[in-house]
């Protein structure tokens, strides 16, 4: 699959913006069964000063600075992707949720794809009692990782409601496992927040959705935005795997891969500093248009 991807953030303001700092990670990785064949991002106003670095989880993170006075910047990020990636079946066989564990637990490396690194709490994803338990009901004992994993995000799918205006970025985990109600990016915490509970390593993947599915295929929730998933480290054979809780689904050549972190804080695709007063305004607009 070869998709074409437009994503463009606006921010309006009630008043003058006289200087941003922004960071932007905005360009899809390649790797993880896709690969990044062209990238732009144009930037209105123009930044007098655009530099691009990896951040520790591989991330391509530009930052930019303006200096121009303005009350809208835009933000039109272009990509082309190609995927293709072998899906597990949800039935596939796989070590035990404990030996997964363990394994974990006694890796040596810190780096990026260490699953250790991807164990403990993060700043939106604190670990909590109820959300353990919750996650516990799926993973009895010698049960396999992924047969654990797979009833889990069944039964986020089944048990929380989408409801785009049930949250926000800063609604707290508990509120949300509370409400039951949210977005994928809520949905993807949770997840996260009930593996990380039972000691096993998860990540937080941002990216995209196939906007038109197949024909006889429904629509996904998530396509018109950027969407959130989970990535399950499996174990040493199997190693890193996409299940999207919020469409009940492994990962497959329908999703496009951003960025990889601990939670939505490390892989924001827009986020920085203004000098300016009152309030403003943020739209996104997302396609993902099927090439070939």
């Amino acid at each position: 699959m070869i998709y074409d991807i437009r994503h463009v953030t606006t921010y309006a303001y009630e008043s003058p913006v006289s200087f941003a700092r922004c960071s932007l990670r905005l360009e899809p990785r390649s790797g993880d069964g896709q690969q990044l064949v062209s990238h732009s991002v144009d930037i209105r106003p123009r930044p007098v000063e655009r530099t691009v670095r990896r951040d520790f989880f591989g991330t391509h993170t530009e930052s930019v600075l303006i200096e121009t006075a303005h009350r809208t910047l835009r933000i039109d990020s272009r990509s082309r992707v190609s995927v293709s990636r072998q899906v597990l079946e949800r039935t596939a066989p796989s070590p035990s949720w404990e030996d997964v564990r363990d394994v974990a637990f006694e890796a040596t490396s810190l780096g990026p794809a260490s699953p250790v690194g991807y164990v403990f709490a993060s700043s939106l994803v604190p670990v909590q009692a109820p959300v353990t338990a919750y996650a516990a009901a799926s993973f009895l004992p010698g049960c396999g990782v992924v047969a654990g994993a797979v009833d889990l995000m069944h039964r986020i799918r089944t048990d929380f409601r989408y409801d785009p205006k049930a949250t926000v970025i800063s609604t707290p985990l508990a509120e949300v496992f509370e409400k039951r109600h949210g977005v994928c990016q809520d949905f993807a915490h949770v997840m996260i927040a009930g593996l990380r509970g039972l000691g096993l390593p998860a990540a937080y993947v941002s990216g995209y959705l196939r906007t038109i599915p197949p024909p006889g295929q429904p629509r996904l929730q998530g396509a018109d935005a950027t969407h959130a998933w989970v990535s399950v480290w499996c174990g040493l054979d199997i190693g890193w795997i996409g299940f999207d809780p919020t469409n009940d689904l492994l990962v497959g050549n329908d999703h496009i891969i951003l960025a990889i972190g601990r939670d939505f804080s490390d892989v924001s695709p827009v986020d920085g500093i203004i000098v300016g007063s009152r309030k403003q305004k943020l739209s996104v607009a997302v396609d993902v248009l099927l090439v070939e």
